[in-house]
């Protein structure tokens, strides 16, 4: 966080909601470009850092990429991508942003690298309840 504008905060949401969320929602990243492009990562935790630092989430082996580049963080509703001070900055759908909510197509960049922030919604599976013969 070398530009003292940047700080940590807790994400408000509880995990409940997550899991809520995550019932209704498949959450993932795509890699697009890179020595790993096609690469789903599916977006399963509060919290996901990524960069190419060996204490990140996901690490790339991109000299672009701050060890700790960004994060992927649940806010409630969704996620959203923050910026975690790094060198090279961070794009979204081409403009630089520090902190932004994704929505279903966004594409994003750290580095040399861009991936796709997808959702896909879960079928509808109605409980099923089995009654006993009268």
């Amino acid at each position: 966080m070398r530009d003292g504008l940047t700080r940590k905060i807790e994400t408000p949401a509880g995990h409940d909601s997550l899991t809520t969320f995550l019932k209704l929602w498949r959450v993932m990243i795509v890699s697009l470009t890179g020595d790993q492009a096609g690469t789903e990562y599916a977006l399963d935790r509060p919290c996901v850092t990524m960069g190419r630092g060996p204490d990140t989430d996901l690490t790339f082996d991109d000299e672009a990429m701050s060890k700790e580049h960004a994060v992927l963080e649940f806010d409630g509703t969704g996620f959203r991508v923050r910026d975690l001070g790094s060198m090279n900055g961070l794009l979204l759908n081409g403009s630089e942003i520090r902190v932004a909510e994704l929505k279903n197509g966004d594409r994003f960049e750290l580095g040399e690298h861009a991936f796709q922030y997808l959702l896909d919604r879960r079928p509808y599976e109605p409980k099923a309840y089995v009654l006993p013969d009268e």
